[in-house]
């Protein structure tokens, strides 16, 4: 089925994959107001939903779009038709998944290995790379790719994960560099624990975790000064420090008695 067409004219344009998920959500109400347009993903069309009903709410016109980032050249192509009907100005790329090995596992299954790749890294990169080149063209944009403090250390229990993550991270330095000289910003932000429904699933220890208004705030402020990156709350920014300080054998020893 094809997209519908905006039902009123946006003086701005911003695209968020993982609508339907705490952080696309919030980043989606942090911008929404009168004069800005929507294109909404999520894998989830009854919480997209509910997504689009609250940016309407606060007078912004939104365009919902199920879709599976496995598929990642179906949603560039759906990505770069909604560009071609109405160009976009900012997008953030939040959709991603958390898995971890399952309880007793050594490692994590291949086929979950092979999912986390395709949505955290291969869908959004690619998403990315074909609207940056679309926002050089007409010499502005910003873009913002969703990433995680997991990403600065080798989880044994989330190798598929924090490796995903690590290599969003490498891409968006490198699309940031390729497309900054034509007026396009490119902005990683790696967050810590983030208080979703999602997280909260999970019944491990998050410390430092941040409200989702209040991450989506700070990772929307970071773009909206053309950060590079950002690592939210700061004391994940020393850990990633002091990870790349440790002698490896006790890097190593520490990280095998993480628990998720």
């Amino acid at each position: 089925m094809r997209d519908k067409a905006m039902s009123i004219h946006s003086d701005q344009r911003i695209c968020v994959t993982g609508a339907s998920g705490g952080l696309g959500r919030a980043l989606a109400l942090y911008h929404a107001r009168a004069g800005v347009g929507f294109s909404l993903w999520g894998r989830s069309a009854e919480r997209l939903d509910d997504t689009c009903k609250a940016v309407a709410a606060c007078g912004a016109a939104a365009q919902p779009t199920c879709h599976d980032l496995t598929d990642a050249t179906g949603a560039v192509a759906r990505l770069l038709e909604q560009d071609r009907a109405a160009p976009f100005d900012l997008a953030y790329f939040v959709a991603g998944i958390g898995d971890i090995r399952p309880e007793g596992a050594l490692v994590e299954p291949a086929e979950m290995v092979l999912r986390l790749v395709q949505v955290n890294f291969a869908g959004p990169a690619a998403m990315a790379a074909a609207l940056a080149a679309r926002m050089a063209e007409r010499g502005h944009g910003r873009i913002v790719l969703i990433g995680s403090a997991a990403a600065h250390h080798s989880l044994p229990f989330a190798a598929g994960y924090a490796g995903s993550k690590a290599g969003l991270a490498r891409f968006a330095d490198g699309l940031r560099l390729a497309v900054a000289p034509h007026g396009v910003s490119v902005t990683l932000a790696a967050p810590g624990f983030i208080d979703t429904p999602a997280a909260r699933t999970h019944t491990g220890n998050r410390p430092f975790e941040l409200p989702v208004a209040e991450a989506a705030s700070r990772i929307a402020r970071a773009a909206e000064l053309g950060a590079r990156r950002i690592v939210t709350p700061w004391p994940f920014a020393v850990l990633e420090a002091v990870d790349r300080m440790l002698p490896a054998a006790l890097r190593d020893s520490m990280l095998r008695r993480l628990k998720p």
